[in-house]
């Protein structure tokens, strides 16, 4: 007997490339994780932090650099934390992380960011030379903060309700302890 004959009927042909119902780098990415509020809070906050940065970084000169050097190192952070946020949410990578260590992280890394980022805002602000990309930047770093902040409030609301299903219900007594039984 021909070893062909006894394996053709039981192996599998190369799978060709467009396999499934989802293929190539769809496969990867399932942005189902997040309900829609807070995956277009988060794509909100991913790129008004970005337009930030960039509009700060077409100032070509300024007189009072600090605010302006303090609104660029917290604007790229800013982007940066919501698309690593953004990228372990939508990736297999949240099916390898315990899940609540994401969710924790995320709400301290949003609420962090947040404070941060419209402190940053007003530094910047108040030190600007008033040039348009300038202006830009204040007012993509003040929407920016104001979505991280509303992205907390929401998970903070989640949270509380979820602590609060899982509170056992408090009984009282009607008697108290130093009155017999009889």
């Amino acid at each position: 007997m021909e070893n062909g004959a006894v394996y053709r009927p039981t192996t599998e042909e190369a799978p060709g490339p467009a396999r499934g119902a989802r293929s190539g780098l769809s496969a990867y990415f399932s942005p189902g994780r997040l309900p829609w509020q807070q995956r277009a809070l988060k794509g909100l906050q991913l790129l008004l932090s970005l337009l930030a940065f960039v509009c700060e970084e077409v100032v070509s000169q300024c007189t009072m650099c600090g605010g302006l050097y303090f609104f660029e190192f917290v604007s790229c952070s800013a982007f940066l934390l919501s698309l690593l946020i953004l990228i372990v949410y939508c990736t297999p990578v949240y099916d390898h992380v315990d899940a609540e260590k994401v969710k924790s992280s995320d709400f301290y890394i949003t609420l962090g960011t947040g404070i941060v980022f419209l402190l940053a805002s007003i530094i910047f602000a108040t030190t600007h030379d008033r040039t348009s990309a300038e202006l830009a930047a204040v007012v993509f770093g003040f929407l920016a903060s104001i979505m991280f902040l509303v992205d907390f409030s929401i998970m903070a609301y989640a949270k509380g309700q979820k602590d609060q299903l899982r509170k056992p219900e408090v009984t009282t007594r009607a008697g108290t302890l130093t009155e017999p039984l009889n």
